[in-house]
């Protein structure tokens, strides 16, 4: 009986220091992280596009910040959601994240059969940085944005506006502002902005809202001609170029913005030190002076508030999908 009491009581402390162990080492590789592993940043659009550029910036500084090496990996089509899935289906360890713009949150209005879940299968960690859209005209095209409505509300149907593709912030920013105008007018998408804006150029477009970062060095040029700004506030890249809203448009403004997302259940503390870290990083002097170059703006918030940001502007999404009837051809 003694021997049986002793046997058992042997195999219930072996038992208990397996379990401590187990807990002992989670706990420490949650600690570690990230140790010498790198850590990928999924872009899920070209080099050298808006989303592109801000993940590269962070990346530089992100990989000293943490002790270790970030690097992006482009995975381009499909409008962002080929790279997406890509990112929703990594391990949720924090060493593979995803870098993607507003339009992450448009994609699931307009892509049928989609295999990952934007809310439930990513967990936002924060905001990095806004990209002010720029209502652009060939030069002396239009006057201004009261003369731009004018003219479309004048002759229904016989303007045209240029996107960089069918969901895409251009197309969302453009639909935002006509129905907010008031305006009937033909949609044109291109595989991208620099097409999109070679035609505006030539004549062939009337109006594009182009990221500010593609557009800034034409509009500083002649080339192209700034009518205003998309956003709610006006942009330090153009002073004098007015908001949608104070051009006699309310209701016009919209948000792009590029962020932070990691695979859902990623642990909270690395999420956690993945915000700090981002925040500490676009709030330096160095990254805001060659964002501003750029015409963006640092914009982060802690990752519980992004979430719920990130609810709003679904919903936001999927109301003007619907007003606007915007499909992918």
């Amino acid at each position: 009986m003694k021997k049986t009491f002793d046997r058992s009581r042997r195999q219930a402390l072996t038992m208990a220091a397996a379990l401590a162990a187990c807990a002992f080492g989670g706990a420490h590789a949650q600690t570690a992280w990230p140790g010498t592993q790198a850590i990928k940043l999924v872009v899920p659009f070209t080099a050298g596009s808006g989303t592109d550029i801000v993940a590269r910036l962070v990346a530089e500084k992100l990989g000293p910040a943490l002790g270790t090496s970030v690097v992006v990996d482009n995975k381009p089509g499909a409008g962002g959601t080929l790279g997406a899935a890509i990112a929703a289906k990594a391990p949720a360890d924090g060493y593979t994240l995803l870098v993607h713009s507003a339009g992450h949150l448009v994609n699931p209005w307009i892509y049928k059969g989609l295999s990952y879940d934007t809310m439930k299968d990513f967990s936002g960690i924060t905001p990095m940085a806004s990209l002010p859209n720029v209502l652009v005209t060939a030069p002396a095209h239009f006057a201004n944005v009261q003369d731009l409505v004018a003219k479309a509300k004048a002759k229904p149907g016989s303007f045209n506006y240029g996107s960089a593709g069918n969901g895409s912030a251009t197309h969302m920013n453009a639909e935002v502002f006509r129905l907010a105008a008031g305006v009937d007018a033909q949609h044109v998408p291109f595989r991208g902005t620099p097409e999109a804006m070679t035609e505006v150029m030539a004549g062939r477009v009337d109006w594009f809202f182009a990221p500010m970062v593609s557009a800034l060095p034409l509009v500083k040029s002649g080339r192209l001609q700034a009518l205003a700004v998309g956003t709610a506030k006006r942009s330090p890249a153009l002073p004098d170029a007015p908001t949608t809203v104070e051009a006699g448009v309310p209701g016009s403004e919209y948000l792009f913005w590029v962020g932070l997302f990691a695979p859902a259940k990623t642990p909270q503390p690395v999420v956690d030190r993945l915000q700090s870290e981002v925040a500490k990083i676009m709030a330096s002097p160095e990254l805001k002076e060659r964002l501003d170059k750029l015409g963006a703006e640092p914009f982060t918030m802690p990752s519980a508030q992004f979430n719920k940001f990130i609810a709003d502007e679904t919903a936001k999404a999927q109301q003007v999908v619907k007003a606007a009837s915007i499909k992918v051809d």
